[in-house]
C-alpha cells in the first residue's frame, strides 16, 4: 500500500492540467472539492478517452456532468395524480404493496472485493482476491496468476480493454506494494508469524445516482482499521500498534488518492456497467422445487417434519410450517446453501407430537412464484429420505457380502475336486 511517489507526481501534473482545462471550459477554478469525510458519494459520469492513463488526480482526463433535479409544474403533478391514482388503486393489494416496498434492483447487488493474505514464514506467502456482485462471483485473482480472471461472460462490464488493462496494472502495483509493507511490519513484529490479513472493499448503489463505499482490514480474524473519507482510521478495540500503522499510511498521500479514486469513482462505474451487461443473469428467476420428509425422531411420540426447498434463484426465500393460516412458532429455518448450478437450497424443520402432525403444511414464498405461494400438505405417509438411503446402502452391502460368500464357496468346491 505504498508507492506514493508515482501517484503523487501524476496527481500534481493532473492538478495543473485540470486547472487549465477548467479555464478553457469556462468553469470556475475554485470549485469546492468533494467532502472527504462522507462515505456517500454523488455519481460523476466518467468519460474516459482512449488516451487516458486512468491515474487518480488527472482531473483534465475526467469530465463530470451533473444533472439538476427536475421539478414538474403543479399542473403536471395534478394531472398525474388525478389520472394515475385510480389505476394504482385498482391493482391487487399484495401486488401493490410488493411493488411499493420492493427494493431497487440496483441496491440488491452490492459489489465487494475480498483479499486473503497469508504469511506463514519468511519463505511462504500467499495473496488471493475474490470479487462478488450480490451472490454471484464474476472475478477471481489467484496468487499464482498475474491477471484477474473473468468468471462470467459479462465480467468486463462497459469498460474497454484498455481501461481494464490500466485497472489491472493499478491492482498489480497495489499487490506488490502491500506485500512489501506487510513484510516491513513483520520485521518489526517477528513474533506475529504466522500472519493472516483479510481485506474487504466495495460499494453499493443508492438512489439519486449516489453510492456508498467501504474498505476494512482485519488482522488475525479481527477488524482493526478502515478507510473513511481520505484517512485510515483504527477501530476502538485495535491493538495500539495499529494506530502507528494508520499514521504511516496517512502520510502516503498518493495511495490515499488512489484508494479514494477506486472506491468512489471506479467501483460505482464498474457496478453500473455490470448491471447492464449481466442483466439477464442477475435478474433471472428460477422456481423452487419442494418436498417433505421426516427426520430422525427427536424423542418418544415425537416427529421431526422436514421441508426441503431447492433449485431456486435468486437467494431470498421464505419457507414456514403452517397450520391453516397460522405460522407454527417452532419452525426452524436452516442456512440457505448453494447448489452446484448456482441455485440455492433451504431446509426447514418442525418438531411436533405424533398426533399433531395432521393438518400441517409447508408454505414457500419466492419472487419467481409471484403471488402464488407453493404449499405442500403433510399427509403422514412421508418417509425419511435419509432412512431410504440407509436402506438402499444396506441392501447393496448385503448383496455384495452374499456374492462374496457364494464366490468363495464355489471356488472352494472346485479346489476339493481331485
Amino acid at each position: 500500500m505504498s508507492g506514493a511517489g508515482v501517484p503523487s507526481q501524476r496527481a500534481a501534473r493532473g492538478s495543473g492540467a485540470g486547472k487549465g482545462a477548467d479555464a478553457r471550459g469556462g468553469r470556475a477554478q475554485n470549485d469546492s472539492p468533494r467532502k472527504a469525510g462522507s462515505s456517500i458519494h454523488q455519481r460523476q459520469k466518467l468519460l474516459l478517452p482512449a488516451s487516458s492513463c486512468w491515474a487518480p488526480g488527472d482531473r483534465a482526463r475526467f469530465r463530470a456532468s451533473r444533472h439538476g433535479p427536475f421539478f414538474p409544474k403543479l399542473t403536471v403533478c395534478l394531472f398525474l395524480f388525478v389520472f394515475l391514482l385510480p389505476s394504482v388503486l385498482s391493482l391487487p393489494r399484495p401486488r401493490l404493496f410488493r411493488s411499493v416496498f420492493s427494493p431497487d434492483p440496483q441496491m440488491s447487488f452490492p459489489f465487494r472485493v475480498l483479499q486473503i493474505s497469508s504469511f506463514a514464514n519468511s519463505s511462504w506467502t500467499r495473496m488471493d482476491f475474490l470479487g462478488w456482485l450480490g451472490e454471484l462471483q464474476p472475478y477471481t485473482w489467484r496468487n499464482e496468476s498475474d491477471t484477474i480472471r473473468f468468471l462470467k461472460p459479462w465480467s468486463q462490464g462497459t469498460f474497454s480493454d484498455q481501461q481494464w488493462e490500466q485497472l489491472q496494472h493499478t491492482f498489480q502495483v497495489y499487490r506488490s506494494s502491500s506485500t512489501r509493507v506487510i513484510w516491513e511490519f513483520i520485521k518489526m513484529q517477528p513474533d506475529e508469524l504466522p500472519l493472516e490479513i483479510q481485506g474487504s472493499a466495495g460499494c453499493k448503489l443508492l438512489p439519486r445516482n449516489t453510492s456508498e463505499s467501504f474498505l476494512r482490514a482485519a488482522f488475525q480474524g479481527r477488524y482493526v482499521l478502515s478507510f473513511q473519507g481520505m484517512s485510515w482510521v483504527s477501530t476502538p478495540d485495535a491493538p495500539p500498534w495499529i494506530q502507528e500503522v494508520c499514521k504511516m499510511l496517512n502520510r502516503d498521500q498518493g495511495t490515499k488518492e488512489t484508494v479514494h479514486w477506486l472506491l468512489h469513482d471506479i467501483f460505482p462505474e464498474l457496478v453500473r456497467g455490470l448491471l447492464q451487461t449481466g442483466k439477464s443473469e442477475l435478474e433471472k428467476q428460477v422456481k423452487p422445487e419442494a418436498w417433505l420428509s421426516s427426520g430422525p425422531p427427536p424423542g418418544p411420540g415425537r416427529l421431526l417434519l422436514v421441508c426441503h426447498v431447492s433449485g431456486f434463484y435468486p437467494k431470498p426465500v421464505r419457507a414456514m410450517w403452517m397450520r391453516g393460516e397460522q405460522e407454527q412458532p417452532g419452525t426452524q429455518q436452516g442456512d440457505v446453501m448453494p447448489n452446484a448450478d448456482w441455485t440455492w437450497y433451504l431446509r426447514v424443520t418442525l418438531e411436533v407430537a405424533a398426533g399433531e402432525a395432521a393438518g400441517l403444511s409447508c408454505r414457500v414464498r419466492h419472487s419467481s412464484l409471484g403471488d402464488q405461494d407453493l404449499v405442500l400438505y403433510w399427509d403422514g405417509n412421508h418417509v425419511s429420505r435419509s432412512l431410504t438411503v440407509v436402506l438402499v446402502i444396506l441392501a447393496f452391502v448385503l448383496l455384495f457380502v452374499g456374492g462374496l460368500v457364494f464366490w468363495f464357496k464355489k471356488r472352494r468346491r472346485y479346489q476339493d475336486i481331485p
